[in-house]
């Protein structure tokens, strides 16, 4: 359980500093995300984003366990 942690910690810490350059790569704002917008709200999704930050994640972790 140690060991997850701290790999989940480095993966964290990873993405936050990676997030800027991810985020000029348009990571974040992809096709299939869900933005509504109304008159005084509005309300976004990011549900591609999720699933790519998803697959990643899972191929870490699937490398990392072998």
């Amino acid at each position: 359980m140690s060991r997850f942690l701290v790999a989940l910690g480095l993966v964290l810490v990873a993405l936050g500093l990676a997030w800027p350059y991810l985020r000029r790569a348009g990571l974040g704002r992809l096709p299939g995300d869900i933005v509504v917008k109304g008159d005084h709200t509005s309300f976004y999704f990011p549900i591609v984003t999720c699933l790519i930050i998803s697959v990643v994640l899972t191929v870490i972790f699937w490398l990392m366990g072998r």
